[in-house]
């Protein structure tokens, strides 16, 4: 009998692993769940395993009335409901994967702090899951998720890892003004506070904006810099350093590209503050402010053809993993870079963005891995955890998709 799957959340990320999973031989059925009927019903219309459910996702209940008897609930939820998914996943004793970053998936709830949330996720949650023989797989989009297991696949080739930089840069510039082509408010917010890094050993903050690193690479028209950026893989990876990334002492988060460039400004002037000030005798929020007058990422696909129509300043980026450490005795540095569709063929290939693309098609590949039966843990895991069998099964179902990876190795 074929796998039921719940999918939480229609949107873009959700909507792509249905569309997915409808072409999967080993599901049987797909549950699409969403507080909007009119985008669930648009949905199911185009899939043939599909059928519709309304959720309340701020009501556990409402979600465990909705999982009850799938093999594995997918939640493509704002970070806000990721606690209500993981508890109904553990009450409905399902396999469980989230999209969103792990970051504030706690906050006011658990505990206000993002590391220790992210701790209690591994203390509390991982032998609930093990207990009941199932796995949840945390942080698997593009960043944080394809580009950790691209991590692993660089530290592999070292006998012992001192420094791994994740470098992410988004090139894609319009002639329209489309600062980002994922959520504003997120990469705002995310861009608005310090970083985290794992550095000596000890996971630290780091300012907005610093502590940057400037790369030319072959595929790339000019040198490019990439800055501190809040996200989750140095928390992870500074967690796991020891039995995952062969020791390694320093993890650093590297982002840069259109985005940056535009926020950058702001932030030193102060415009992506979120206290209330007073001017001209109104009270203002900066960050909401400025959040008002930038336009929201595209996703449907007459918005991203007009753009494309309307002309491309640039379509590049790069998602690059170095790793340094030694190797046969001998200092070395080791660099994965992941190759994906940019937009223009991204939007070729399937009518969506290159953002769109490598989030929902890479996050898809660790669905299919659970409907496929390729994992190989229980309890709860965040997506740097994977095993290398894991790993290698990833990869090989990426390449399908023309997500490819080159691993080169340098002698320092």
């Amino acid at each position: 009998m074929g796998k039921k799957v719940l999918v939480l959340g229609v949107g873009a990320q959700g909507s792509t692993v249905a569309q997915r999973l409808d072409e999967e031989p080993n599901v049987e059925e797909i549950i699409c769940a969403d507080y909007d009927p009119k985008a669930v019903n648009e949905l199911v219309g185009i899939l043939g395993k599909a059928r519709g459910m309304s959720v309340d996702a701020s009501d556990t209940g409402s979600i465990i009335e909705a999982a009850n008897g799938v093999d594995l609930i997918v939640n493509a939820l704002p970070l806000l409901f990721g606690k209500n998914a993981l508890d109904a996943a553990v009450a409905v004793k399902a396999n469980y994967q989230d999209f969103a970053a792990a970051e504030g998936m706690f906050t006011g709830t658990l505990d206000d702090d993002w590391v220790e949330g992210i701790k209690y996720m591994y203390r509390e949650y991982g032998p609930k899951f093990r207990e009941a023989g199932k796995l949840a797989v945390v942080g698997t989009g593009s960043a944080p998720g394809l580009i950790c297991a691209a991590t692993r696949v660089a530290v592999r080739e070292l006998d012992s890892c001192d420094t791994i930089l994740n470098i992410i840069y988004e090139g894609v510039e319009s002639k329209r003004f489309q600062p980002f082509w994922w959520s504003p408010v997120t990469a705002l917010s995310d861009m608005s506070e310090d970083a985290f890094a794992y550095i000596d050993g000890e996971i630290v903050r780091t300012p907005a904006f610093g502590l940057p690193v400037r790369r030319t690479y072959d595929y790339l028209d000019d040198e490019v810099k990439c800055v501190e950026h809040a996200h989750d893989e140095p928390v992870y990876m500074g967690l796991n350093a020891k039995e995952y990334f062969k020791g390694a002492k320093n993890i650093y988060f590297k982002y840069g590209g259109v985005g940056i460039r535009f926020a950058e400004p702001l932030y030193r002037a102060g415009l992506l503050s979120k206290k209330e000030e007073t001017f001209n005798g109104q009270t203002i929020v900066p960050f909401d402010f400025v959040l008002n007058h930038v336009p929201p990422a595209p996703k449907f696909k007459d918005e991203i053809k007009a753009i494309i129509e309307e002309g491309l300043i640039s379509d590049t980026g790069c998602m690059v993993v170095e790793a340094y450490g030694k190797k046969a005795g001998q200092d070395v540095k080791v660099e994965t870079h992941v190759y994906a569709p940019g937009l223009e063929d991204s939007f070729a290939r399937a009518g969506i963005s290159s953002e769109m693309y490598i989030t929902g098609q890479g996050g898809f590949l660790f669905t299919k891995m659970f409907v496929n039966d390729r994992y190989e843990q229980k309890g709860l895991i965040t997506s740097d955890m994977l095993t290398y069998p894991e790993v290698d099964y990833y990869f090989e179902k990426a390449a399908e998709l023309d997500i490819t990876l080159e691993t080169k190795l340098f002698e320092l």
